[in-house]
């Protein structure tokens, strides 16, 4: 990019040191690890706000191509706070409770808009809100003792919470969507991975490793034309086929133009594995 387009346009994490969660870099794979074990990783109002303004600065960072979100201890994350948040909002006004919902769905949102493929690395508790992050992922491995669940409707609130009644059927199902989302059960490992819902399997001691090689594996191609993918997924459920191979033409084309075909095509022609830039 021109140096007088960086300014504003590009950032780097060097140093990023987040106060809710830790964050770690291996090579082009940021690693993000909910960190309260002692609860199971629970989200409060401060961890929800700083994930949402993480993932929001990842569209402008070029040194990370996919990024692993995990829970530390053995469980993936219990969802909001009992204490810490729960308890707050039986006591907030109507216009406080939107804000907080709003923000909710933001972190969502930002997890969906930013450009790097993320990987749900899922063991034990993923419940409520951390079930809604891992779905929000856009690959999932687990292990046979995690256990998903949306949690909402044993709180007494609808599962249309995040984004869940979209997303969610578009990964398993309308069926099985309503099944998880009114009764608010528990999904095994080894169901999640039959319905789609989890990519892979992996056993405990493995999984952390498992989910940055995996990552590490897709932010070694082609991260521009990844990026591509991944917004392509996400505007096509809005669309009709004939809309969508018209806004796959045009994104394919674009795509030509980048040097990662280039060196593809020179690599395949030298009979050499090509090394993939992002430009």
């Amino acid at each position: 990019m021109d140096s007088h387009l960086i300014t504003g346009n590009r950032r780097s994490l060097a140093g990023f040191a987040p106060t809710h969660f830790s964050w770690r870099q291996e090579g082009a794979v940021g690693v993000v690890t909910l960190n309260r074990p002692e609860r199971k990783n629970p989200l409060t109002f401060e961890s929800y706000a700083e994930l949402r303004d993480l993932f929001r600065t990842l569209s402008q960072v070029d040194e990370v191509g996919a990024i692993v979100v995990q829970g530390a201890g053995g469980n993936f994350c219990s969802g909001g706070d009992v204490h810490e948040i729960i308890g707050p909002l039986t006591r907030m006004p109507m216009p406080d409770l939107l804000a907080f919902t709003r923000m909710t769905g933001d972190l969502v949102k930002a997890m969906r808009a930013c450009p790097q493929p993320v990987v749900a690395a899922i063991d034990g508790v993923c419940a409520g809100a951390g079930a809604i992050m891992a779905m929000a992922s856009d690959l999932r491995v687990g292990t046979a003792r995690s256990k998903t669940a949306f949690l909402f409707s044993r709180v007494g609130l609808a599962g249309c919470d995040m984004g869940a009644c979209a997303l969610l059927p578009r990964i398993v199902g309308q069926g099985r969507a309503s099944d998880l989302l009114y009764t608010g059960r528990s999904l095994g490992g080894e169901e999640a991975l039959q319905w789609g819902f989890l990519n892979r399997l992996a056993e405990p001691d493995a999984l952390s490793d498992q989910a940055v090689a995996w990552a590490a594996e897709i932010a070694a191609g082609p991260n521009f034309a990844h990026a591509m993918t991944k917004r392509m997924l996400h505007q096509e459920w809005a669309m009709g086929v004939d809309e969508a191979i018209e806004a796959e033409a045009q994104a394919q084309a674009i795509c030509m133009m980048t040097q990662d075909f280039h060196r593809a095509y020179h690599a395949f022609v030298a009979k050499q594995r090509p090394e993939f830039k992002g430009d």
